[in-house]
């Protein structure tokens, strides 16, 4: 049985890929910063014959995820799903300072704290595996506001820890992830975005399913068992890169 930590787990990826990593046997401990909403996605887990484990953790506090991390001992699999900010659907030049920074800094900040926790851990017991997401917007996505330059940071930051921690036997991965319908609602969409409705969400969801290659986005249940494979032995020879199950062109 191993020791997989989420952080950010009571969101919809979290949820998800909890419930695949528990089905396998695993014991799955959910982080966030709310624990009714942890404890609603460990109660599911459990009710499905799962094992999980709840702490109240700010992934923002470098001591708090070192003290959690003291806390669940052995870490073979940490995942960040922790929100950060981003402001979309302004154009760069009308973008305050603070609107864009943010999301790079939070990006930044709540991944090094989390993988660096993990990674020493797991290069002390000789394996493990860290994985972290983004939506490959670094590679061009206008419109797409603080997120391009976030995820070129994460991007960065996966590929050169994979090379530090690898003769330690650690694996470093990323998973490109954009516009799951599942979690595309006015709610979560109008975080980044003020000016979304009912209508644009239909639209925007329309509309990237036509920027992909295979005409279709990827569902939820498909993320979740992409990111459970790419921690499991069946991958064990991937580390420093990111898996594009995003569908677009232009990654």
């Amino acid at each position: 049985m191993r020791n997989v930590v989420i952080y950010g787990a009571a969101g919809s990826i979290g949820s998800a890929v909890a419930g695949v990593f528990a089905r396998q046997g695993d014991l799955v401990h959910l982080t966030g910063r709310t624990r009714e909403t942890l404890e609603a996605a460990a109660e599911a887990i459990r009710a499905d014959g799962g094992k999980a484990e709840v702490a109240v953790v700010d992934a923002y506090d470098e001591a708090a995820v070192e003290a959690h991390a003291d806390s669940v001992g052995r870490i073979d699999v940490s995942l960040n799903l922790v929100p950060r900010g981003d402001v979309q659907g302004t154009p760069l030049v009308d973008m305050s300072v603070a609107d864009f920074t943010r999301a790079v800094t939070n990006g930044a900040t709540t991944n090094f704290i989390t993988a660096r926790a993990a990674a020493k851990r797991m290069a002390a017991q000789g394996g493990g595996v860290i994985i972290a997401l983004n939506s490959g917007s670094s590679h061009g996505s206008p419109m797409m506001g603080s997120t391009g330059p976030t995820d070129a940071a994460i991007d960065t930051f996966v590929r050169n820890l994979a090379q530090e921690v690898g003769p330690q036997g650690v694996r470093v991965l990323g998973v490109w992830v954009a516009g799951i319908p599942e979690t595309l609602t006015v709610e979560k969409l109008s975080a980044v975005n003020p000016a979304i409705d009912a209508a644009a969400v239909e639209g925007i969801l329309a509309g990237l399913a036509q920027m992909r290659m295979l005409r279709r986005s990827p569902r939820l249940p498909e993320i979740a068992e992409t990111i459970a494979f790419l921690a499991s032995p069946h991958a064990a020879g991937m580390t420093g890169t990111f898996v594009n199950v995003t569908g677009m062109f232009t990654i």
